[in-house]
């Protein structure tokens, strides 16, 4: 509770927040990382990360939660839940393409574009189409385009499934075929999140900004004729940054954004007490430690050497 109530007034964080004594929550949630092993001393008993999210009246209308405390949920993406829609803010980076008959947006949702270790963003590609006409989902009859959406990047980023709103179903009553389709304006999102590999939590950033790549296929037909398939390739430059860690010694001087509080006198009480529930778990930790941190200044230093 010292911690969370230090933590929550130095970040200024406006809600309350719960010290989860022994995860019992977590465990009635449902929600305890399996993937660490009670001998995993630091980290045993913290949760899945994600976030659940409810209405005026407690009940759960969406969720969203990943299989490694290393990755998170953007605080936008979070709010299009709750609204039901996904809002695009002036403040979001976007590329656009297309004609008058379809205009094609793709803007990255989430933290203004900038890519941060773990952080998932969401690339929303929004289609806006011209009256009377329909874009095609999959599956669709032979010679027919079904539109794709297709993220490129450096080595590092890494693109999850896409998330595609429902279609509706279309009759072509005169070769007996339902296709399905959509019209008005269609959002189609792709997830992403950079690895270490492309922005680290243990050294400082290689570079400033990075290039996206978004490819985009479709053909747009309305109820007697379609239009010439279209492939478009919009491009996205955005900033690289680190992420805000904790001032602890085993996290400072890695060139990350380091917090306004001093952890110092939690962690050695945190230490105190998992090398009494779990001494060797606690040695395998440090000696991760001591390896994670070798290697960080082997990186910086063949950084130095390249400059």
């Amino acid at each position: 509770m010292e911690v969370l109530a230090e933590f929550g007034e130095k970040q200024a964080i406006p809600f309350p927040l719960l010290s989860d004594v022994d995860s019992e929550v977590i465990r009635r949630y449902g929600i305890l990382n399996t993937r660490i092993e009670p001998g995993d001393a630091m980290l045993y008993g913290i949760p899945f990360p994600g976030a659940f999210v409810c209405d005026e009246d407690g009940v759960v209308i969406a969720k969203s939660f990943h299989d490694t405390y290393k990755k998170r949920d953007s605080p936008e993406v979070l709010i299009d839940a709750t609204l039901g829609r996904i809002h695009l803010s002036e403040e979001t980076p976007r590329a656009t393409g297309g004609d008058d008959d379809v205009r094609v947006t793709a803007a990255v949702q989430g933290g203004r574009g900038t890519i941060r270790q773990g952080i998932v963003r969401h690339l929303v590609v929004r289609f806006e189409l011209r009256d009377g006409l329909h874009i095609y989902g999959e599956p669709v009859p032979e010679g027919m385009v079904p539109t794709s959406v297709t993220l490129h990047g450096p080595p590092g980023l890494v693109v999850h499934d896409p998330i595609l709103p429902p279609t509706e179903p279309l009759q072509l009553a005169s070769v007996g075929v339902e296709l399905p389709v959509w019209s008005g304006r269609v959002d189609i999102v792709l997830p992403f999140h950079a690895t270490g590999e492309l922005a680290s939590e243990v050294r400082p950033l290689d570079t400033d900004a990075i290039t996206l790549e978004v490819r985009v296929r479709y053909q747009a037909c309305d109820d007697e004729v379609c239009l010439l398939p279209r492939s478009e390739k919009l491009t996205l430059e955005l900033p690289l940054d680190v992420i805000d860690v904790p001032a602890i010694p085993m996290h400072m001087g890695h060139g990350q954004r380091e917090g306004r509080y001093d952890g110092r006198r939690h962690l050695r009480r945190l230490f105190l007490r998992k090398v009494r529930r779990h001494p060797l778990g606690f040695v395998r930790f440090i000696g991760k430690q001591i390896r994670l941190e070798l290697a960080a200044r082997a990186r910086a230093r063949s950084a130095r050497d390249r400059v």
